[in-house]
């Protein structure tokens, strides 16, 4: 279920008054998790049963790891969650991939791989919830976490349906004792802000994301017919569509659990007024970052055994977080440039800290930094984007022979327009340090008219166009 559709509000009209309207937390739980297994199952209902199979193997396996006191015992239950959600992962999103990779090779030597080749359906966001559970499993082996014994709470907190698909990846450490605690009622502050997170995600999805990214996909799917100037506006666009795209869901997302009375953590801090490339993995996809920090990297070794191994780790890490995008060698690229850039980072900072802009008193250098951060990252972004190599050469072709075109002018100025829209409302919430500083509007008129505004004109688009389904839903 999209939540740029008419179904997904039709949806939440329902969900929320019911939710409220029922006696105690027990029955209101127990409708959220069964109105999450139906939002999830709206795409395929054979997937709920994965949803599932790891709901009930955490639990138990969490207990099991709190009562046994010898080691070798609580490896094999940590062991027993790894195995199947990550095996689980790996079969329905890297099988056919290292199948595919490694036929390339033994054809050569005369062996043929074609036949383990599966027609497999990838679970919608299977990436998202098994990192979330794994979180759970992970931080109760480290003793860091008591397990719950209320199984519909946990339950709820691996399908809890406003983030299960697309993030942030909650820990269990904040969601499940909201979730314990939350006994069914909501201040008027949080309604507020809700309504404002959801507004203000549905335009930035609906108005930035989907129509920008109809110029991207137009492009990219005949990159050969366009020329230089158009092919590099597309790769602009695509980074405004990517982050308008995935900001907008997960604000819908913060927007949708307040309704509830649950606090989702923000993913996303205006990533592109970063200065370093540190900075930007400290404001995108916060949630996957965190983790990939959390339970990667230091599980790695992080950086305890000298600078070298830290290097190491620290691609890996990218490499790993690449690859947990897709399954493709362009996503691997994509994790291994930034593993490069963050190397070098480092080495440059020798030792001192990383300094984030203050947008009430920048300098010229800052503003170089921000804008040589961003160009890094949007080489980025081509390997994210391509579908294949091919898409790649053509592209490098067009850069290193340009080629010149009447509508320069034209997709210079598209991609203006977007770039000042995405950049008055991170400056506005970069100043603020609100995502609903719409509310601080002091005149209720001014400020009803301006969410009721950017409501309607995003949903007159969509019900005119067939809406775009958000790109990280694929992971």
């Amino acid at each position: 279920m999209l939540f740029n559709s008419i179904i997904f509000f039709i949806f939440l009209g329902v969900v929320v008054p019911l939710y409220y309207a029922l006696p105690n937390k027990r029955i209101k739980h127990i409708f959220l998790v069964l109105a999450s297994y139906f939002f999830y199952g709206y795409w395929d209902w054979r997937f709920c049963s994965l949803l599932l199979i790891s709901t009930i193997i955490d639990f138990f396996v969490a207990k099991a790891l709190a009562t046994s006191n010898v080691e070798k015992k609580r490896r094999f239950f940590l062991g027993i969650s790894l195995f199947a959600n990550l095996g689980i992962l790996f079969f329905f999103k890297y099988f056919n991939f290292f199948i595919d990779s490694f036929q390339s090779l033994s054809s050569d030597l005369g062996v043929e791989l074609d036949f383990l080749h599966l027609n497999i359906l990838l679970p919608v966001g299977i990436s998202f919830y098994t990192f979330q559970t794994l979180s759970y499993t992970i931080d109760v082996y480290r003793r860091k976490l008591k397990p719950t014994d209320n199984f519909v709470d946990f339950a709820l907190f691996v399908s809890f349906f406003p983030q299960l698909v697309a993030g942030p990846i909650e820990r269990a450490a904040s969601l499940l004792p909201q979730l314990s605690k939350n006994k069914g009622k909501i201040n008027l502050l949080q309604m507020k802000e809700g309504v404002v997170l959801i507004v203000m995600g549905l335009f930035r999805k609906v108005m930035i994301g989907d129509t920008s990214g109809r110029y991207v996909d137009h492009i990219f799917g005949n990159i050969e017919t366009y020329s230089s100037g158009e092919v590099l506006a597309a790769l602009f666009l695509f980074s405004i569509q990517i982050y308008a795209d995935f900001s907008g869901y997960s604000k819908i997302a913060r927007g949708t659990a307040k309704l509830l009375g649950i606090e989702l953590m923000k993913n996303f801090e205006q990533p592109y007024l970063s200065t370093s490339i540190t900075e930007f993995w400290r404001r995108w996809h916060i949630s996957l970052s965190s983790w990939l920090k959390d339970y990667l990297y230091f599980s790695l070794g992080g950086n305890r055994n000298g600078k070298t191994k830290m290097y190491r780790n620290l691609m890996l890490t990218m490499l790993l977080g690449g690859l947990w995008h897709g399954a493709s060698w362009n996503f691997v690229i994509w994790g291994g440039l930034h593993g490069l850039y963050l190397i070098v980072h480092k080495l440059m900072l020798k030792g001192r800290k990383v300094q984030s802009v203050n947008l009430k008193k920048f300098s010229v250098k800052d503003v170089l930094n921000i804008f040589g951060t961003y160009l890094l990252v949007l080489l980025t972004w081509l390997f994210f984007r391509a579908t294949d190599f091919a898409t790649v050469k053509v592209f490098f072709r067009k850069m290193a022979f340009w080629e010149s075109s009447d509508n320069s002018m034209l997709f210079l100025s598209i991609v203006l327009a977007y770039t000042l829209m995405t950049l008055f409302l991170d400056t506005v919430e970069y100043r603020t340090q609100k995502h609903t500083f719409i509310l601080d509007i002091r005149s209720n008129g001014i400020k009803l008219g301006i969410l009721f505004a950017l409501f309607v004109v995003s949903v007159i688009y969509m019900v005119q166009v067939d809406p775009l389904p958000f790109i990280y839903f694929q992971f």
